[in-house]
């Protein structure tokens, strides 16, 4: 890190120690990076969607919301970093060791045995896709900074938004994430479907992409197209093309719009997540499967993140690549789509390089 990031990257690390909430991030091809905190009052919780509407700050959702995953809103008061210097602290919660407990990693094994229970009622054709995730725990080393892991990641994700935030409902979070699920300000709008995921060949983009990768981003297209439908919306597309996260490439298409009343953004936001990215068609019952079959907890893994601003600029991120900081340890979250032809190896493959997106900025 320069003297600059080392300074900053100390006071940032301290945040969560004195139990100051706070957000870190710098947007795709943006050589800025943005800072928020809130320090005084109490961070506003809700459980559903829609109570967004009207709402404005930096929204960490989980995939599913419930009394011990709330969606957080800071409403930051102080956007300088240098300012919390000297802020006096406070003690830390115990949220994040209640958190590490209730995760496990799953092993080959086990995710070969999901792996059969997500593609046996595919291949019954009770669902169109379905999204298997999995979670790899790594010991916290004393050496660890969160600050420079953000920093690392900024420097290698240039694509993608990359974010370091810290509440003491949510625990500490850090991620990477190409995909946009709402963006815009005044009367222009966009989402966009990205699914289908193949390695970079030789550090460019594929040409090339196999029929199921395909048929994964045309559901999810598909999706979005239906959902802004029965707004009567009819946003102009761009795509499928080939973008780049990290060492991997997926397909993506843009969808924009109009949008005159963004005082209901909350709704929007309920009508399109999860997305089949994260979740399956049909959206509800696959919803339901995974909380019932997946057999852990994705917390705030495949949930969404960003500024919310119904007055001014939004920018919300699906929250893909991702990590939990814990105090003793790193929990690390990937999944993958599966359609009825999907092989167990790729699959698994798959999850891996994912996973390589944060192992890669975990050292030095």
């Amino acid at each position: 890190m320069s003297p600059k990031e080392k300074l900053y990257g100390d006071i940032i690390d301290s945040l969560a120690n004195r139990n100051i909430s706070f957000a870190l991030y710098r947007a795709p091809e943006d050589k800025n990076i943005h800072f928020l905190a809130q320090t005084t009052g109490h961070i506003r919780t809700f459980y559903d969607l829609k109570e967004l509407n009207g709402e404005q700050g930096f929204v960490i959702a989980p995939f599913h919301s419930g009394s011990n995953k709330p969606i957080v809103l800071i409403q930051p008061d102080c956007l300088e970093l240098e300012k919390l210097a000297a802020t006096p602290c406070e003690p830390l919660n115990e949220l994040d060791d209640a958190f590490e407990e209730n995760n496990q990693d799953a092993s080959k094994e086990e995710y070969t045995r999901k792996f059969h229970a997500f593609v046996q009622p595919l291949q019954e054709k009770e669902f169109d896709k379905l999204v298997l995730s999995r979670s790899t725990t790594l010991r916290r080393e004393a050496t660890f900074s969160p600050a420079a892991a953000f920093f690392r990641a900024s420097k290698r994700y240039t694509h993608s938004y990359v974010y370091l935030c810290y509440t003491p409902q949510t625990g500490m979070w850090l991620g990477s994430t190409p995909e946009i699920i709402l963006s815009g300000e005044q009367g222009s709008w966009s989402t966009t479907a990205l699914a289908g995921t193949q390695s970079l060949q030789q550090g460019e983009l594929p040409i090339n992409w196999d029929s199921k990768n395909k048929k994964e981003q045309q559901l999810v297209a598909s999706y979005i197209r239906r959902q802004l439908q029965t707004l009567h919306i009819q946003p102009t597309e761009k795509g499928p093309y080939a973008v780049r996260a990290g060492e991997l490439a997926h397909l993506k298409t843009d969808f924009h719009f109009a949008l005159q009343e963004t005082n209901s953004l909350g709704d929007m936001l309920k009508l399109l997540h999860p997305t089949p990215a994260v979740c399956g068609l049909p959206k509800e019952k696959a919803y339901r499967f995974i909380l019932s079959q997946e057999g852990y907890d994705r917390s705030y893994y495949s949930g969404f993140i960003g500024n919310l601003n119904p007055s001014g600029r939004t920018d919300l991120y699906v929250n893909l690549r991702c990590m939990h900081i814990g105090k003793e340890q790193l929990t690390l979250y990937a999944g993958g789509g599966l359609l009825p032809t999907s092989k167990l190896a790729d699959e698994w493959n798959e999850t891996e390089k994912k996973l390589q997106t944060m192992l890669a900025i975990t050292n030095n």
